[in-house]
């Protein structure tokens, strides 16, 4: 018996790696991809000069240089980061609930994120400027993850009883949720002046264009800090895929570990939220994909997701630039147009494995 077994953990951990590997080349091609699409026609070598150039803090050099530098490489970073930070939210999300329908969007995770950045955006010169003033530049991304924190919560104190997740209140509280903030953000943008209701129009569609380095510097302590200590959580997530009460009598303190993961996963919705608005079904589609391809191991599910993630959301960024060019399509609408059929079809799938 040992010999198939054997051989069959070779084959698994095989395409594991061959997956890895796989996504991390496509993911430097998109990231080359991305750095040439747009109006301005350049050509490989152009890229990697202004790469170099970017690494060394060399001055700006002709209007190649420029465009790169300033215009498309923060674009770029910002989609790999934001996709990155959404799909491993949406695997930690899972593997806590224990449910592949619980994306952080769809559970009411990002709503709660765009309720507290549109109260900044709205109330900065009134009830919440001394919020702003004391946080200055984080004021936004901090409250977006507050907001997100505090949603998750109060989702997780619904769906959960006697330590065991209830997945249609789960799924329902959520459905509330969402319905009750974005009444929220109504009212607020109903009190909002013309300049603040055009940005949170675009806002909430969800867009890369308006990201600069100083937003990149935030998101990156905020999502970068969460991915490096995931890896630790892997054998506990894999551990609650049997049970909570499994997991705790296999050593794990599992209530404190679901915290930190609750926690690492609004920071990074919150973040991607308060810099790019919204953009959905990410952390839905992503992990669940790579459930079919490589099985349900976190240890490479997790690292897995953060490469995917990052690399669908540079394509989704890449057609809303190209779609309709010279307009700019908000990439928001362009993931919920992919996402959409997506989560249609896990539903289907759902409802005929409850069959039978």
């Amino acid at each position: 018996m040992q010999g198939p077994r054997l051989a069959l953990l070779q084959s698994a951990a095989l395409r594991q790696a061959l997956l890895f590997f796989t996504a991390a080349g496509l993911l430097v091609l998109l990231i080359l991809l991305s750095l040439r699409t747009g109006p301005v026609e350049l050509t490989n070598a152009q890229v990697l000069q202004s790469l170099w150039n970017a690494v060394t803090f060399a001055d700006i050099q002709g209007q190649s240089d420029w465009v790169i530098r300033e215009l498309r490489l923060p674009r770029t970073l910002l989609a790999v980061l934001i996709g990155a930070g959404l799909a491993a939210a949406g695997a930690v999300t899972q593997g806590v609930f224990r449910n592949p329908l619980a994306d952080p969007g769809l559970i009411g995770v990002a709503s709660g994120a765009a309720l507290a950045a549109v109260a900044v955006i709205v109330l900065k010169d009134s009830l919440l400027a001394f919020w702003v003033a004391v946080m200055g530049p984080l004021a936004l991304p901090i409250a977006a993850f507050l907001g997100g924190l505090a949603v998750t919560l109060v989702i997780y104190r619904l769906g959960t009883r006697n330590g065991q997740t209830q997945v249609a209140t789960l799924l329902l509280a959520g459905v509330a949720i969402n319905v009750l903030t974005g009444a929220l953000t109504g009212i607020l943008t109903y009190m909002a002046d013309d300049q603040a209701l055009r940005s949170m129009t675009f806002w909430s569609m969800g867009s890369l264009a308006h990201g600069r380095w100083p937003e990149i510097a935030a998101l990156s302590v905020c999502i970068i800090l969460p991915l490096c200590f995931l890896p630790r959580f892997a054998r506990l997530l894999n551990a609650l895929l049997l049970g909570e009460a499994v997991a705790t009598h296999l050593g794990y303190r599992v209530q404190q570990a679901k915290l930190w993961l609750i926690a690492a996963a609004a920071l990074m919705v919150g973040a991607g939220v308060a810099v790019a608005g919204m953009i959905g079904f990410i952390g839905l589609v992503v992990p669940h994909l790579l459930r079919l391809l490589i099985g349900p191991d976190h240890r490479a599910l997790l690292p897995a997701s953060v490469l995917l993630g990052a690399s669908l959301l540079l394509i989704a960024d890449m057609i809303a630039r190209t779609w309709l060019a010279p307009a700019d399509l908000p990439v928001g609408l362009v993931m919920a147009v992919i996402g959409g059929p997506v989560f249609l079809s896990l539903l289907l799938q759902q409802v005929k494995h409850s069959r039978g």
